[in-house]
């Protein structure tokens, strides 16, 4: 990841808003959240929430999907992951200590689970 993307992705997080309905969108995980549910959530209207998510869309850090009249966002959990991998280059002498979120990936919690894998 080159330092200017990963500086606008950190810059993007760095807004209260955006911080928090980017936490909001990794806690519901692969499934997202339709907007309006994120609005409820955070208390933010529907103009406020649409420009902090169009931000995080332009950075990709969160997707969306049109879902019959809906739009469900979810959080870019690969991008999260080559963002913590720059800020955590070369950490611990270059050795990996960290996990990433790819563990969280919807094959990996189904076995977690014990349940079949598609």
């Amino acid at each position: 990841m080159e330092t200017l993307t990963a500086a606008e992705r950190l810059a993007a997080l760095g807004h209260e808003s955006r911080l928090s309905i980017y936490r909001l969108l990794v806690e519901a995980g692969h499934q997202g959240m339709i907007a309006s549910a994120i609005a409820e959530k955070l208390g933010l209207p529907a103009a406020t929430l649409s420009f902090h998510l169009s931000h995080l869309s332009r950075v990709q850090l969160v997707r969306s999907e049109r879902e019959s009249r809906f739009i469900r966002y979810f959080a870019e959990f690969e991008t999260m992951d080559a963002l913590l991998g720059f800020l955590t280059r070369n950490c611990c002498q270059g050795q990996p200590c960290l996990p990433s979120a790819s563990a969280c990936s919807p094959r990996n919690a189904a076995s977690a689970k014990g349940e079949p894998q598609s």
